[in-house]
C-alpha cells in the first residue's frame, strides 16, 4: 500500500466515527492550547517587566540596606548627601537622588485610592527620567520649604479624576494633609503596583514630616539612585559608590557590607531570569495536559483495534503486511495529533488575545507573546504524543492472527 493509500483509509476510519475523533482531538486542542497560551503570556509578562525596569532610566545603580545582615545600619540622607558631594570630583556618576517609600489613600471628592507614596528630591526627576504630560516637577524651593505638593501617576489621574478636565491644580488628601498637583506623568505600563502609573510623589522632606513615619531615625530613607555618566562607567559607579558606603557605615576591609549595590543591568537580567523560569514551570504545566491528551488517543485507538478486529483479520487474509496495519493505525493517530495541534495553537492564540483584551481593561499592559519557536515546538509535541500514544494499539492491530481475526464476531 502507498502513502496516499494509507491516508485515505485513515481519513475514512476518521470521518466514520466524527464525534469520537473530535472528543479525542479535544484532549490534544487543550494541551497545546494551554502550552502556547501560558509560554505566550509568560514571554509577554517578562518583556513589560523588562521594559517597566528600563523606562525608570538608564545607567542605574540603586543603593539598598542589606536586612540579611544582623544590626545592618539604616541609610539615610547623609549618606545620599556624602555621594552627592563626591560628584564634583567622580568620573562614573553624576546624579544621586534619595527616596523613602510606602503605601497611602488618596482623596479626591470623596473617591479614593491606593497608590505608591514616594518622598525624593528634585533629582528624582532626572535619575529616574520622569516625563510629564502636564506640569512640572517640583523645584529645590518647594523642597527646601517642604510645600504640600504632588505628581502624580497616569492610573492617579484615571481613578481620581475621570471627570475632571485639568488635574493640575486640583487638591488631593493623603493622611491628615492637603496636597496640590502640580504635576502628571505620562503612562508607562507596567504589571505591578510599583510601576510609575500608580505613583504619587511628594519632596521628600514634606513626606518625612507629614506621611512618613519613622520610630528608628529619623532621615532614613529606603533606596538611594544613582546614575552613572553611561554604560561602560556602570561598573565603576558600583566601585565608587560601595567605598563610600563601606567607609560612611565603618566597614572594616575585610567585613561584610550591610548594604547592597545593584546596577539596573543586574536587576533585569534578576528579573529576566525569574520570568524566564515562571515562563518554563507554566509551560510545563500545561505540557501535563498533551500527555492526558494523549492517552486519550491511546484509549480510543485501542477501542478501534478491538472494533476492527474483523477488518484487519479480513486485509491480512488478502495480503497486507505486519507494516501495513502498523502504518494504517499510526496514521491515524498522528493525524488526531497534528489536527489538534494546528487547532491548539489557534486556540491558544485565541485565548492571549482575550488576556489581553482583559488586561488592557484593567489599565494593565501585558502584550501575550507567541513566537514561531513554541507554536513549532507545541505542534511537534502534538504530533509525538500521537505518534509515542499510538504506536502501542498500531502494534496490537499488527500482531493480530488472521484466522483468530476473522473469526471475531
Amino acid at each position: 500500500m502507498n502513502i496516499r493509500r494509507f491516508l485515505s483509509d485513515a481519513l475514512q476510519s476518521l470521518n466514520a466515527n466524527k464525534l469520537r475523533t473530535m472528543l479525542t482531538m479535544l484532549g490534544i486542542i487543550i494541551g497545546v492550547a494551554a502550552v502556547v497560551s501560558m509560554m505566550a503570556i509568560g514571554k509577554g509578562t517578562s518583556a513589560s517587566i523588562t521594559n517597566s525596569i528600563n523606562s525608570i532610566g538608564t545607567n542605574l545603580v540603586f543603593v539598598s540596606r542589606d536586612t540579611t545582615v544582623t544590626g545592618a545600619q539604616y541609610l539615610t540622607i547623609q549618606d545620599a548627601n556624602a555621594l552627592k558631594d563626591n560628584i564634583s570630583t567622580s568620573s562614573s556618576y553624576v546624579v544621586v537622588a534619595p527616596n523613602v517609600s510606602t503605601t497611602t489613600n488618596v482623596i479626591y471628592a470623596g473617591t479614593s485610592t491606593f497608590a505608591q507614596l514616594v518622598g525624593t528630591t528634585p533629582d528624582y526627576a532626572t535619575v529616574r527620567n520622569v516625563t510629564l504630560t502636564s506640569g512640572s516637577f517640583f523645584d529645590q524651593s518647594q523642597y527646601d520649604a517642604s510645600d504640600s505638593v504632588a505628581v502624580v501617576g497616569a492610573n492617579i489621574v484615571t481613578n481620581l479624576f475621570a471627570s475632571t478636565p485639568q488635574v493640575v491644580g486640583q487638591k488631593i488628601q493623603m493622611g491628615n494633609s492637603i496636597f496640590t498637583i502640580i504635576g502628571v506623568m505620562g503612562s508607562l505600563g507596567g504589571t505591578s503596583a510599583g510601576t510609575s502609573d500608580n505613583q504619587v510623589i511628594v519632596p521628600l522632606t514634606t513626606a518625612q514630616v507629614r506621611l512618613v513615619t519613622r520610630s528608628t531615625i529619623k532621615d532614613q530613607v529606603s533606596l538611594i539612585s544613582v546614575t552613572a555618566r553611561s554604560a561602560d562607567t556602570v561598573d565603576a559607579a558600583i566601585a565608587e559608590v560601595t567605598a563610600i558606603m563601606a567607609s560612611r557605615h565603618n566597614i572594616p576591609s575585610n567585613g561584610k557590607n550591610d548594604f547592597t549595590v545593584l546596577s539596573q543591568q543586574a536587576l533585569t537580567a534578576t528579573a529576566t531570569s525569574i520570568s524566564g523560569t515562571l515562563t518554563l514551570f507554566l509551560g510545563g504545566i500545561a505540557g501535563i495536559s498533551l500527555l492526558v491528551g494523549g492517552i486519550g488517543i491511546m484509549n480510543i485507538m485501542l477501542v478501534s483495534v478491538i472494533e476492527r478486529t474483523r477488518e484487519i483479520g479480513l486485509r491480512k487474509a488478502l495480503g497486507a503486511r505486519d507494516s501495513d496495519i502498523l502504518t494504517q493505525f499510526l496514521i491515524e493517530s498522528l493525524i488526531i495529533g497534528l489536527t489538534g495541534g494546528i487547532l491548539g495553537v489557534a486556540a491558544g492564540w485565541g485565548i492571549s488575545e482575550i488576556i489581553r483584551k482583559v488586561a488592557a481593561a484593567c489599565s494593565t499592559v501585558l502584550n501575550p507573546v507567541i513566537t514561531l519557536d513554541v507554536v513549532l515546538l507545541a505542534t511537534l509535541f502534538s504530533i509525538l504524543v500521537g505518534l509515542v500514544f499510538g504506536l502501542y494499539p498500531a502494534n496490537r492491530a499488527s500482531k493480530l492472527e488472521p484466522v483468530e481475526a476473522l473469526r471475531t464476531e
